[in-house]
């Protein structure tokens, strides 16, 4: 199957200013009937009809150039017809067997060993989120160790449920909830473009690996030895920030040097998303334990798990456990989309369609007056929005106007990022260089329009 037949070709189309009477009316519903923490709908006000490769049809009938694939679930694209058929096949024979072996589950760890660096050989899935997964990795790294500190890092997004919450670093998500697990310690992530310890990056010498390193040699520190540090190789709901060269080498190294474990998170940027399989890849290390759900579930069927160093594999039956750890048809979704990745070289297509977008954004880093930075890799790419250039002044009202004028045009993107103003592109991997252009150009427009009305 070619990538052009996954999507609308002819999208956007926008038949209704969104959002529409149909959409308010459900939007209305939602708002008397469920709970107040909905979210999504509060910045993209619509509601969805359908889904189609890297497009999608709210319920008025617009079609929309999807930016951003359920915060990247969506990598082989909404209604898959390759995974689908997998979906429905399972469905016919049975759809939950808890840790029981079975023909759907063998197929998934399987394929998992096909794309998996050869040192990691054990997989084990839990509950159906990445928060299920983050809290698996945590319990197996303090089982093995036998300590409680964890070290994790500034920036970081790994989930809502208690332990994940708890190495999230963003202090919004634990007002009125503290306490968190104790013995958490956040580190300064090599955010360059607005570096903690003020350093240029041309002549930072990796200052916050240094820090790292000294937080563990230092006896004053106030951190004793901690089970396990938590890492984004790709910082995702952070603003989409990407490490410089060493950094991650420099982690994998001290790790070993005092035999903490190294959990990798690639629940967000694994693959395929940043334009290898997995984003550790870039960096040449491997984790101890990675953090695995998102795009694993192929069309967005509930699925997380981590795969790990079988010397860590000696805790005891039922030592973690979870009634949706046998969802035989994630399964199923599962091993079809990673299949249909590696024989589709989703890797490849996503670094090459990165190239392009990329290439598109650069120059407004030079000539737009409220773009700050652009970066990122393959197709997970963030642009920094501010008020002042050379102050760096972070503008989340800004990003939230671009977000609303490019909805208006027929193109879905996120904000996020420490301050709100990170505009966030997690395209669908199957997207086409056409509709790729097309969501950068109404982006491009839509960063003008908001230029010239300022």
């Amino acid at each position: 199957m070619k990538l052009n037949e996954l999507s609308h070709k002819n999208a956007p189309v926008i038949k209704i200013s969104p959002p529409g009477p149909k959409s308010k009316e459900y939007i209305d519903y939602q708002i008397a009937k469920e709970g107040a923490s909905v979210s999504y709908p509060k910045g993209l006000p619509m509601a969805i009809q359908s889904g189609k490769g890297a497009t999608i049809e709210d319920v008025d009938g617009n079609v929309y150039i999807d930016f951003f694939a359920g915060a990247g679930v969506m990598a082989v694209g909404h209604s898959n017809p390759i995974v689908i058929e997998s979906v429905l096949q399972q469905l016919k024979d049975f759809t939950h067997a808890l840790d029981f072996p079975n023909p759907a589950k063998r197929s998934l760890v399987e394929t998992l060993f096909t794309i998996l660096p050869s040192p990691i050989e054990k997989v084990f899935f839990g509950g159906p989120t990445g928060s299920d997964a983050v809290e698996t990795a945590i319990k197996l790294a303090k089982f093995n160790t036998g300590r409680f500190p964890i070290l994790a890092f500034e920036g970081g997004y790994h989930g809502m449920t208690a332990g994940a919450l708890s190495v999230t670093s963003d202090c919004g998500h634990k007002n009125n909830l503290m306490p968190m697990l104790p013995e958490v310690h956040f580190v300064p992530f090599p955010y360059c473009y607005r570096c903690a310890f003020g350093k240029e990056v041309k002549t930072c010498e990796l200052q916050c690996a240094k820090y790292f390193e000294h937080v563990l040699e230092d006896p004053h520190s106030g951190v004793t030895k901690p089970s396990c540090v938590i890492i984004e190789a790709i910082q995702g709901e952070g603003g989409t920030i990407v490490p410089p060269d060493g950094f991650l080498q420099k982690i994998r190294e001290v790790c070993d040097r005092y035999g903490i474990i190294m959990i990798v998170d690639e629940i967000q940027s694994g693959f395929c998303r940043t334009g290898k399989m997995f984003s550790f890849e870039h960096y040449e290390i491997v984790p101890d334990i990675i953090v695995l759900s998102k795009a694993l579930g192929g069309i967005g069927l509930p699925i997380s798990g981590i795969a790990y160093k079988a010397n860590l594999d000696n805790w005891q039956p039922g030592t973690h456990i979870g009634t949706y750890r046998g969802n035989t048809v994630a399964y199923a979704a599962g091993s079809a989309a990673i299949r249909f990745m590696v024989e589709n070289k989703l890797a490849r297509h996503s670094e090459q369609m990165g190239n392009i977008m990329l290439s598109m954004f650069k120059d407004l880093e030079s000539n737009s007056e409220i773009i700050g930075e652009v970066r990122g890799k393959g197709l997970m790419i963030g642009i920094e929005i501010v008020s002042d250039k050379a102050q760096k002044t972070p503008s989340a009202a800004l990003a939230k106007q671009i977000r609303t004028v490019c909805h208006q045009n027929g193109l879905l993107v996120e904000i996020g990022g420490h301050y709100g103003n990170v505009v966030r592109f997690l395209p669908p991997l199957v997207i086409t260089e056409n509709l790729l252009k097309k969501g950068a150009q109404i982006f491009l427009d839509a960063v003008r329009k908001i230029e010239i009305n300022r």
